[in-house]
């Protein structure tokens, strides 16, 4: 095994792990507006399928009402025991998550280690399947090779949460956007570990080191199988009364059309369909002005949402951001 070996290719998003009080809400949301397969296992535990695998939403009970553990599906043994060697190999603790974890989170085996903002990392190499029929509103959704989607976080240290991720599973930058929000300038770096556009982004107030996030995550992305299941679950989630964060729209860099909903633990929900997907032998990094080619307005928001925003950003000056120093270095600068 030689721990420097590029482990790009074999990394791909694999679960989530949410924790919440909110279970009547999630139940709504994540079956009746999104569309997704749930099972009910207990009074605190709840889960969401995709595809056959058993578990890609993990929800807990708990008061964080945040992500608080993301789940990497690593090709092969060796693989996985070189990204271990590696998270070791820095001086960062890697536990080995209990049988009834694992059951939860439908696989066979997983370890765990610190990750940027609090996020706990996990990784497994064996998914547990089930032959249960999906039950779900929405015609299916894109996971395989590319993995389940992506997450976007935003961060007032993003060189050291580009470096985590570099030094943990080779993650490649695959673009820019520079976009203006509210009066707000953002940096926003794609990260991908396979395939897939990107599985991370990492989005940073220009100049400025705030995060007007209150939640770990900005928000979660599924992809579907057809337009029509964005359209469809789009209607439902306005007509089931949940708040629509931006309209349906197309990105600039991924060309990704979707939209994005405000989920019952408040951060954001991205449902969209048909991004690109990265040829390694052409691509080249570059810069996009603004997120979007059309749409993706925002829905609702008033000068009183606005100012929570900035008064988010004001107590982050005060909450210093938790990172892995081990496993950053000295983080990744643009390029």
């Amino acid at each position: 095994m030689n721990p420097a070996a590029s482990v790009f290719g074999s990394v791909h998003l694999g679960y989530i792990v949410i924790e919440t009080n909110r279970f009547a809400d999630w139940r709504r949301f994540g079956t009746d507006a999104i569309g997704m397969h749930r099972d009910d296992l207990d009074a605190g535990l709840m889960r969401f399928r995709l595809d056959d695998q058993e578990c890609r939403f993990l929800l807990r009970r708990g008061p964080a009402e945040d992500v608080v553990a993301t789940g990497w599906h690593i090709d092969d043994h060796a693989t996985f025991e070189q990204i271990e060697a590696r998270v070791r190999a820095h001086g960062v603790p890697v536990v080995e998550g209990t049988k009834e974890e694992a059951e939860l989170r439908g696989v066979e085996r997983l370890l765990r280690f610190p990750g940027p903002k609090g996020i706990t990392q996990e990784i497994y190499t064996t998914p547990v399947l089930t032959p249960e029929p999906l039950r779900m509103l929405a015609s299916g959704f894109v996971t395989g090779d590319s993995g389940m989607g992506h997450v976007a976080i935003t961060s007032t240290k993003p060189a050291q949460l580009r470096g985590y991720f570099n030094t943990v599973f080779d993650a490649r930058l695959t673009d820019y956007i520079d976009e203006t929000i509210s009066g707000v300038k953002l940096k926003i770096r794609f990260l991908r570990v396979n395939e897939r556009h990107h599985s991370i982004a990492i989005a940073a107030v220009r100049g400025l080191p705030i995060d007007p996030i209150r939640t770990r995550v900005q928000h979660l992305n599924i992809q579907t199988a057809t337009l029509d299941d964005v359209a469809q679950s789009y209607q439902r989630v306005h007509e089931l009364g949940f708040d629509m964060a931006l309209s349906v729209g197309q990105h600039t860099n991924d060309k990704e059309l979707s939209y994005y909903a405000r989920t019952p633990s408040g951060f954001e929900w991205e449902v969209g369909w048909n991004p690109i997907v990265i040829d390694e032998t052409t691509w080249e990094p570059s810069t996009h002005q603004g997120i979007s080619i059309w749409g993706h307005t925002r829905v609702g928001e008033t000068i009183v949402d606005k100012l929570d925003h900035f008064r988010l950003g004001a107590r982050s000056l005060a909450r210093p951001e938790r990172t892995v120093p081990a496993l950053s270095g000295a983080g990744i600068p643009d390029d």
